[in-house]
């Protein structure tokens, strides 16, 4: 952020500059307006692209895409490019890969179709954590007993080329909300 700060400062000579040497000419002082407002809007998109929460905060607040995370949520994404938002912080113990957990998940395709979901079963999972999905793994160690996360896993932390026959396409991003019951 302290590069952009130093574009819009030095934006906000330029333009100062830039009118104050069109000596009243209409002409010259709008395509200098025009040229500032061009740099303005170049800085805003680096500044869109470059703060993390407020590319997260966008991503996880459109509808479309996470309707069931709350406004109000904390964004993050790991450097795996895992993209989570932390709806209920745990206050249990955090698993280790190679511990086995129980949860409550609903796994979505990202045009919002659920292709598995324990919570309509009515019963929980439980798994090892080291033989479920990348994000899944990585996920999940990022919890504590008790919390409820939204994940939004890229193809290649989820089933990548290959898919799953039969519930989910390949080279699908997932859409994971889920409930660590507990670590055993």
């Amino acid at each position: 952020m302290k590069k952009i700060s130093i574009v819009v400062a030095a934006a906000a000579i330029i333009a100062t500059g830039a009118l104050s040497s069109c000596n009243g000419n209409k002409t010259k002082q709008n395509d200098s307006l025009q040229a500032i407002e061009e740099m303005v809007s170049t800085v805003e998109e680096a500044t869109a692209t470059t703060d993390t929460a407020k590319y997260n905060a966008a991503f996880f607040n459109d509808a479309s895409k996470l309707a069931s995370t709350p406004s109000d949520s904390t964004y993050m994404v790991t450097e795996t490019g895992l993209k989570y938002a932390v709806v209920k912080e745990g206050n249990g113990k955090k698993p280790a890969a190679t511990d086995a957990v129980t949860v409550h998940y609903t796994g979505k395709l990202t045009d919002g179709t659920v292709f598995d979901s324990s919570v309509s079963r009515g019963e929980p999972a439980t798994f090892p954590l080291n033989r479920v999905i990348p994000g899944w793994t990585e996920g999940l160690q990022l919890m504590k007993e008790g919390g409820t996360t939204v994940f939004y896993i890229p193809s290649k932390l989820a089933y990548g080329e290959q898919g799953a026959p039969g519930a989910i396409p390949p080279n699908s991003d997932l859409i994971f909300e889920v409930q660590l019951i507990s670590v055993n």
